[in-house]
Formats: C-alpha cells, sequence, structure tokens
C-alpha cells in the first residue's frame, strides 16, 4: 500500500498530542507518560494533560525494583473492518483468543493497522479501492481493544496516516479515551510504569510521520534516549517486504512495490546494541522468524491478529500468533512463550493452527545458531 507526501507531519507530536516534554534535554524528542498499574499517579487516558504540564520523567534509580519482572502480550497488525463494512459484534471478536492475551501480562501491545476516525477525505482520492487501501474504524472502536485486554497501540505504520494528519490526531485521541497509551509518531517515547519499574516503548516505521526506521542515527539517537529513563526498553519496528512470499528475513534492504521498507535486522541489531530490551515486529502481513542478539529476543514479524476483509487470509497468511516474554527488572530475557493462532472467516482470532511449528522452521532457517529454539509447546529458549 503505497503513501502519499504529507506535509506538516513533524510538528504532530506537538499539535495533536499535546504531549511534548523535555525527555533528558534533547530537542526534537517527546515522552507520554502512561501507567500501567496503581503505582503512578498519572493514568493513560490523562497522559495527554500530564505530558502537556512538563513534568519531568523521574530520574531512572540506581537500582531497579528489588527482584520482580514484567511480562507483555504481543501481536500483530489489527484493524476491525473498514468502514461502512465493519466487523459484526466487534465486543465479542477478540473473545477467542484474550485468555492468550491477558493472562499473566501486565503489558498487551498490537499494531493498529490503520485509523479511528470519521473523516472521509483519505490518500486515496480518485483512486478505485483495488489499487489503495485506507483503513479506518469509527473513534469508539478503540474501547474494543481496550476490553479485549490492550495496554498499548502503535501508529507507527503505512496505514496511520490514510486520512491525513486529521485522521491520525482523531485516532491519538480516540486511543488515549479509551484509556490506553500510544507511540510511534516522530520522537515519540511512550514510558509506563510497570509494577514499579520503568518500561519504555518506541516504535518505527519507513515514513516521515512515524519515528523512521531509515534514518538509523536519529532512531539509534532515540533509543539511547528511552534506555536512560527506562529499565525496560521495547522497540517495535513496522519493516519488511509483504505478502505470503515475505515469510524469510533476507539480511538485506527490503523494497517492496518500490518502497523502501528497510533491513530488519540490521535495524533490530542496531535498536539492541542502543539499549532495547526487546525487538518486535508487524508488517509483512506474515509470521517470521524468531532470532537472540547479545541475549536479547527478537520477533521480525507476528503477522495480522485480527481483520474483518482488511487482509489477504491463505495459505500462511492465515496463521497468527501472541508472543509473550518476560523481561527482568533490568530487562534481561526471563522467559517467552508463543502461543498459535490462526485467522478465521474474514479474520476473527481463534486459537490454534501451525504457527509454532511455521515460527520454529523459520527462525532455524534464517539464523542458524542464533536462532531462537522454539519448542512445540511454543516455548522459546536460546540455544546451547
Amino acid at each position: 500500500m503505497r503513501r502519499r507526501g504529507l506535509l506538516g507531519i513533524i510538528g504532530l507530536a506537538v499539535a495533536l498530542v499535546v504531549s511534548a516534554c523535555s525527555f533528558g534535554g534533547s530537542p526534537g524528542s517527546t515522552v507520554v507518560t502512561s501507567a500501567a498499574d496503581s503505582t503512578t499517579s498519572a493514568s493513560p487516558a490523562s497522559a495527554l494533560a500530564t505530558a502537556a504540564t512538563g513534568p519531568k520523567p523521574a530520574a531512572l534509580p540506581r537500582k531497579s525494583a528489588a527482584g520482580g519482572s514484567v511480562t507483555s502480550a504481543a501481536v500483530g497488525d489489527m484493524m476491525l473492518g473498514n468502514t461502512p463494512d465493519l466487523a459484526p459484534d466487534p465486543g465479542t471478536y477478540f473473545q477467542a483468543v484474550k485468555p492468550d492475551l491477558k493472562y499473566g501480562a501486565q503489558v498487551v501491545f498490537g499494531n493498529l493497522e490503520g485509523t479511528l476516525t470519521t473523516s472521509t477525505t483519505s490518500k486515496c482520492g480518485s483512486k478505485p479501492s483495488s489499487d489503495c487501501f485506507a483503513f479506518r474504524n469509527p473513534p469508539a472502536y478503540a474501547h474494543y481493544f481496550k476490553q479485549a485486554g490492550f495496554t498499548v497501540l502503535n501508529d507507527a505504520n503505512n496505514h496511520s496516516h490514510d486520512f491525513g494528519a486529521a485522521g491520525l490526531t482523531r485516532t491519538v485521541r480516540s486511543i488515549h479515551a479509551a484509556g490506553l497509551a500510544q507511540t510511534g509518531l516522530p520522537g515519540e517515547i511512550t514510558r509506563l510504569n510497570v509494577k514499579g519499574i520503568p518500561v519504555a516503548f518506541v516504535a518505527f516505521a519507513p515514513y516521515t510521520y512515524t519515528a523512521s526506521l531509515l534514518d538509523l542515527p536519529a532512531a539509534r539517537a532515540l533509543i539511547r534516549q528511552a534506555a536512560r529513563t527506562a529499565r525496560i526498553v521495547v522497540v517495535y519496528m513496522h519493516a519488511g517486504a509483504e505478502g505470503a512470499q515475505a515469510d524469510h528475513v533476507t539480511g538485506r534492504e527490503e523494497i517492496y512495490l518500490g518502497e523502501d521498507r528497510g533491513n530488519p535486522e540490521a535495524f533490530a541489531h542496531m535498536a539492541v546494541d542502543a539499549g532495547a530490551s526487546l525487538v518486535i515486529a508487524s508488517g509483512p502481513h506474515v509470521l517470521r522468524g524468531l532470532q537472540f542478539y547479545r541475549g536479547h529476543l527478537i520477533a521480525y514479524s507476528l503477522g495480522n491478529f485480527v481483520g474483518y476483509g482488511n487482509f489477504s487470509i491463505h495459505g500462511n497468511l492465515t496463521m497468527s500468533a501472541v508472543l509473550r516474554v518476560t523481561l527482568s527488572s533490568s530487562g534481561r530475557f526471563e522467559q517467552a512463550r508463543l502461543y498459535p493462532v490462526e485467522l478465521a472467516g474474514t479474520g476473527r482470532p481463534v486459537p490454534g493452527g501451525g504457527a509454532v511449528s511455521f515460527v520454529a522452521r523459520l527462525s532455524s532457517a534464517d539464523f542458524g545458531a542464533s536462532a531462537a529454539r522454539v519448542r512445540s509447546s511454543g516455548v522459546i529458549t536460546r540455544r546451547g
């Protein structure tokens, strides 16, 4: 899906989120401070107002919380149809997979592959719908993601600007109004307090209206900023070519429809070197393999997770998964597991399918000695 040239987006973090505040004194960065438990006075719904008052994030403690760990669940691309063709009974659309999303996880992350807006002016203009895709759900649909258990939604992707700056503005406001945190805008660091442990999310895609993964020096600087005031840093990348034939990580720059989608492996390794505790990804619309780099897990694509006619569903594109990862309070890998999901009908997620064995094969084929070992139970361990 192609993007159009867009103006005025760099100012979005100020004009739209009104969440800008100095993060470590570095220019051009924003931070949204949200809560994942009751230990902080800020709530996700009030993150805009909290950040607007300009409080500087608390200095990182010399020692992390005694013991403790943080468990996150992550999934790939999500949309609940496309107005006016919307998923039936959206309040129950996640029902079958809610246990896998919520059980034991303090943070649940997903990529919102589209907008939450009533705007009708899209990037497609007069183009036929078969040649251009612009996704939108009603703003109130943010509550269905909340009900499903999500705590953080990502906007760093090629559909977040389908309805221009106005559509993205409404999307971010709708996410926050539902009590969810959001990430992925230029220069944006989203900080959560999870059981007293500072956790940061930073998300990237190959576009100027997102934090860009094509500008490696800027991306590296933003991740390093996040690492200075968070014990755990989760980096998301919307990277790589698309489709059923794009299930392998190439180790090279990946081009799709003439568009540079980055070098996912090089970007992920850079992110870990810069301070990422965990790297997760989607964008190829198909599952990809898992790798350990310097002791940190990288999930190169979690595929599609939910749709209603939004995504192609055939062959390996029907497979999805929930990735659950537990990190120590200092960001060290402790354990992980992949829960298989398949997309039924027009895109409803239900437990089951061949995702575990598929990801295990891809991991071994693409990464050799650095591949994650994915057992038949879905348990993920390092080799050796």
